[in-house]
């Protein structure tokens, strides 16, 4: 798990492409202390106080594509579980310190997952 990245993955650099491209400039991996949890988003726009966080379908159960390993359930389903609770921890704290949180899906379309973080600093700004 070591070689498991934890910021400038894939599908969070392609987003992040995207956003520039559109002319939005934001911070990456920058510490937001809200309700006494530290996080740090991988996308983060301070002024408008939004969070994007890329999930990835395994680590963090896709509805879509999420599934249990075979192998070594005993590990992995108490692990991905957690992860699934952190998320909603880190989603209710954020929200109750007054930011927006927008989960992208590393399977989503990039323009759409764009257009969906666009839609929140607009709706943040109102």
């Amino acid at each position: 798990m070591q070689a498991n990245r934890r910021r400038d993955t894939a599908p969070e650099l392609q987003l992040r492409r995207e956003l520039h491209r559109r002319g939005l400039r934001y911070r990456v991996d920058f510490p937001v202390r809200a309700g006494g949890i530290l996080t740090r988003p991988d996308i983060t726009f301070t002024r408008a106080r939004v969070a994007v966080l890329v999930d990835g379908c395994f680590w963090h159960r896709c509805p879509e594509h999420g599934r249990d390993p075979r192998a070594n359930q005993a590990y992995w389903k108490p692990k991905l579980e957690a992860n699934v609770a952190r998320d909603g921890r880190v989603n209710a704290s954020l929200t109750q310190a007054g930011w927006m949180v927008v989960r992208i899906w590393e399977h989503e379309d990039v323009g759409e997952a764009a257009a969906r973080v666009e839609a929140a600093l607009r709706q943040s700004r109102e």
